[in-house]
């Protein structure tokens, strides 16, 4: 794998975000993580973790305006879930991976490496610090606006394809509307040690296996088999 060479170009980045900083240290602390600071004692910035403090407030804030506007029928409940479906580290990461944050990241070389679920939540964070950054320097609107523009235009498939239920919840929906079968779930398969065993499980419905899962509990891989399935089937809500 190629080694991460992060683009220094902050007004390319600005543009991104929508906003020139007043500030570029605020700019620059968004994108690094602490990793890099301890490879690079001559930085003279913070890393991003208080931006990212802020920036998760705020981004809830504007998310619970949005949503309790958007949504006057919808009880709290169903609105919580929608906000968590909105903002989890998977649409987070995804936003910034689109926007091309990635290529502005400040990581030491060993993160750097890695392309897998560490390096989402390094940029589902780093979206949160961007929003805390955006808020430190621009004020409210602007942050608001930043998430609007990037964040909003997913409510619509989350709601209609309800996303905001978790696979289980969403498969057996949908299994009782299309079959009137509920699911069942069975372990099919359990491998390593028991400190580091791996589950597979299958989901059925009467005799008939329609995907598996894999986790390191049984609940982690039904809620993968879960997910499957609707990819398998080709069900919509």
């Amino acid at each position: 794998m190629a080694e991460h060479e992060p683009n220094t170009d902050l007004s390319k980045l600005e543009s991104i975000l929508g906003a020139e900083f007043a500030d570029k240290t605020i700019l620059k602390s968004a994108i690094t993580h602490r990793s890099y600071l301890n490879e690079h004692r001559e930085a003279t910035w913070d890393h991003n973790e208080r931006l990212e403090f802020l920036g998760d407030a705020v981004l809830e804030l504007v998310a619970t305006d949005f949503l309790f506007r958007k949504y006057p029928e919808k009880p709290e409940g169903e609105l919580t879930a929608v906000r968590a479906a909105l903002v989890n580290t998977v649409s987070l990461s995804a936003t910034s991976e689109k926007m091309g944050v990635n290529e502005f990241l400040l990581m030491s070389k060993g993160e750097a490496k890695d392309e897998g679920r560490a390096r989402q939540y390094i940029l589902a964070n780093t979206f949160e610090a961007c929003v805390g950054a955006l808020y430190m320097d621009q004020g409210y609107d602007t942050a608001a606006e930043f998430i609007a523009r990037n964040l909003f235009p997913k409510t619509d498939e989350i709601v209609d394809k309800r996303l905001w239920q978790d696979p289980k919840s969403r498969f057996q929906e949908l299994a009782q509307d299309f079959t009137n079968v509920t699911p069942t779930y069975k372990t099919v398969d359990q491998e390593g040690p028991d400190h580091d065993r791996v589950f597979t499980v299958g989901v059925f419905l009467k005799s008939e296996k329609i995907a598996e899962g894999k986790g390191r509990s049984k609940q982690e891989a039904e809620q993968e088999a879960a997910e499957h399935a609707i990819t398998a089937k080709g069900w919509v809500a």
